[in-house]
């Protein structure tokens, strides 16, 4: 049987993840210059949004467990650098969402991710 991955692993899948869902939408959804294109990206992916789409769905009881316990597991993996422009409670609560993220991607649980992200949608279109 094969380890379980650390936190910053299940981000590293996460990001890739939740970008894929992201740009996806804004692809299907919006006919723009790519420039523009990046500049909706960042209301989903940057790091401030994540931790602010976890908070948001942790306060609503949204998340299994399962969920909150890999969140946790990327939150609290404290390897690696965070990015000058972003406070470190901020750095690790985005890289614990991508963990979540990651854990399902893992998992094949597609379903779940689709859930989510139509929440998250959700929230951002009522901005």
């Amino acid at each position: 049987m094969a380890a379980e991955p650390s936190g910053r692993t299940l981000a590293f899948l996460g990001d890739v993840t939740w970008s894929y869902y992201v740009r996806r939408y804004l692809v299907e959804t919006m006919h723009t210059r790519g420039s523009d294109l990046q500049k909706h990206a960042v209301r989903y992916e940057s790091a401030k949004a994540q931790a602010e789409f976890y908070r948001i769905l942790h306060e609503e009881g949204f998340f299994t467990e399962e969920e909150e316990e890999a969140y946790r597991r990327g939150r609290n993996d404290h390897t690696g650098t965070v990015p000058k422009n972003t406070p470190v409670q901020v750095y690790r609560c985005s890289t614990g969402f991508e963990a979540l993220i990651g854990s399902l991607e893992l998992r094949q649980n597609r379903e779940r991710i689709e859930t989510i992200w139509h929440k998250v949608r959700t929230l951002k279109e009522g901005d």
